[in-house]
C-alpha cells in the first residue's frame, strides 16, 4: 500500500472520497472541502495548505484518507495550542509547521480517518513515522468521531484532548411549547419574553435552502458574515465566492435564514443539514436589535429542527450563555502526535490535569440546565 499526499481536493474523485464515508455529515464531502479551497478561504496566504493524505493499494484503489492542512498558525481550529507554540518558542524549538487533520473553521464533531480501519491504523502509523522527515513539528486531529477515538486509543505516540461544547437534544417534542413546558418556570417565562421582544420589534424570519437564493441575497448573507469579524476588527475567514461555489456543490445541505423588519433583512444565520442533525455556523448582523442574536442562532434553529424532526442542533463552538436556553454540554475529543520527546511528556502532564477540568465542568455546567427536575 502506498501512502501519498494530494495538495488539491480537484486531485480526487468526488465519488471516490465520499464512498469513504459512512457519515451524512456535510462538513466531509468532496464539495465542501473543495469549496474551501477553489474559494480562495484556505490556501495561497491563508496558513492552511492542503496536504490530504490518502492511501492506495496496489491496483491504485483508495483505501483511506484524512482531510490534512499544512498550518503555520493555529487560528480558525478551536483546539487551542497556542500556549505549546509560545513554550516552544521560549525553548527554541520550531512548532511551526505542522500538519492538522481537521475541517478548516469548522468545530464540529465527526470522522477524520475515513476509510476501512486496517488501512487507516497504517496511514496513522506510516504518517506518524514520517513527521520529521518532512519538516513537520506534530500532527494533530480535531473533532474526532468516536469511531476515530477507537483507532487513537492506545496508539503510541498520541495524546487526547478533551474539551466541551453545548448541543440542544429534540425529546420528541411536538412544538416549541412543547419545549417549553420542559422547562422550569422561570426560564420558561424568560424565553417566552425573548421571543416576544423581537417580535415586538416587527421582525419577521424566512428560512430558504441553498437553491433559493439570489446573488444579491447571497451578498448579504457573506455581509452579515464578514461583519460579525470585523466588529472585532479581524479579517473573515471565508471568501464570498465560497458561498456561491457551496450553494452550486450542495444546495440540498443548506439552510439560511432572514431576519427581516419589513421589507429589510437585518439578520441572517447560515446553516448545514446532515442526517438527523442542524449544524448552525454562521451570523451576522447589520444593525443592533435587542435579543435578535438568541432568537435568530438558538431559537429559530431549534423551532426549525422541531418542525424537521431533527434530534440535534449543533450552534457552534463555545458560549455558557446556551446553557441556559435548554443546550446541553458535550464532551469533545481531539489527538495530538508531537514529535519532540520532552514537549510531548510536558503536554501529557498538563492534558492529564486539564482533562479532569474538562469533565468536572461539564458535570457542573449540567446543574444550570433549566429543565424541569423530574
Amino acid at each position: 500500500m502506498t501512502l501519498l499526499l494530494a495538495d488539491s481536493m480537484c486531485c480526487l474523485p468526488a465519488a471516490s472520497w465520499d464512498a469513504l464515508s459512512a457519515s451524512e455529515q456535510p462538513f466531509l464531502r468532496h464539495a465542501f472541502l473543495s469549496a474551501l479551497e477553489d474559494s480562495g478561504s484556505v490556501g495561497g496566504r491563508s496558513g492552511w495548505q492542503a496536504a490530504h493524505r490518502l492511501l492506495h493499494d496496489g491496483q491504485g484503489q483508495l483505501l483511506a484518507a484524512m482531510p490534512a492542512y499544512i498550518k503555520s498558525h493555529s487560528y480558525g481550529e478551536y483546539v487551542f495550542d497556542h500556549g505549546w507554540a509560545d513554550a516552544c518558542h521560549r525553548a527554541g524549538i520550531d512548532y511551526y509547521p505542522k500538519l492538522l487533520g481537521a475541517i478548516p473553521f469548522s468545530p464540529v464533531g465527526g470522522q477524520r480517518l475515513l476509510g476501512d480501519p486496517l488501512a487507516v491504523g497504517q496511514l496513522l502509523d506510516e504518517l506518524s513515522a514520517s513527521l520529521a522527515q518532512q519538516g513537520l513539528s506534530s500532527l494533530h486531529i480535531n473533532f474526532t468521531s468516536p469511531a476515530d477515538d477507537a483507532l487513537l486509543q492506545g496508539r503510541e505516540g498520541w495524546l487526547q484532548r478533551l474539551g466541551c461544547q453545548y448541543h440542544w437534544h429534540n425529546r420528541g417534542y411536538r412544538d416549541f411549547q412543547d419545549f417549553l413546558d420542559a422547562l422550569s418556570s422561570r426560564k420558561r417565562k424568560q424565553m417566552r419574553k425573548e421571543r416576544e421582544q423581537v417580535a415586538g420589534q416587527g421582525i419577521e424570519f424566512d428560512w430558504r435552502e441553498g437553491h433559493q437564493l439570489s446573488e444579491l441575497e447571497w451578498d448579504f448573507v457573506y455581509l452579515c458574515y464578514a461583519n460579525t469579524y470585523r466588529v472585532r476588527g479581524q479579517s473573515p475567514y471565508l471568501t464570498r465566492a465560497f458561498f456561491s461555489l457551496l450553494a452550486e456543490r450542495m444546495p440540498q445541505m443548506i439552510r439560511v435564514v432572514l431576519a427581516r423588519q419589513g421589507a429589510r433583512p437585518v439578520a441572517m444565520a447560515f446553516s448545514l443539514m446532515g442526517g438527523d442533525s442542524l449544524y448552525g455556523r454562521y451570523w451576522g448582523c447589520l444593525a443592533e436589535f435587542d435579543r435578535l442574536h438568541f432568537e435568530t442562532c438558538f431559537y429559530q434553529g431549534m423551532d426549525y429542527a422541531i418542525a424537521q424532526g431533527l434530534q440535534r442542533f449543533d450552534a457552534g463552538a463555545q458560549g455558557e450563555h446556551k446553557l441556559i436556553r435548554g443546550f446541553e454540554p458535550v464532551i469533545t475529543h481531539s489527538w495530538h502526535y508531537l514529535c519532540h520527546l520532552g514537549l510531548r511528556a510536558a503536554v501529557a502532564d498538563f492534558l492529564q490535569d486539564e482533562r479532569q477540568g474538562v469533565q468536572g465542568y461539564a458535570e457542573d455546567a449540567r446543574g444550570q440546565l433549566p429543565y424541569r427536575q423530574a
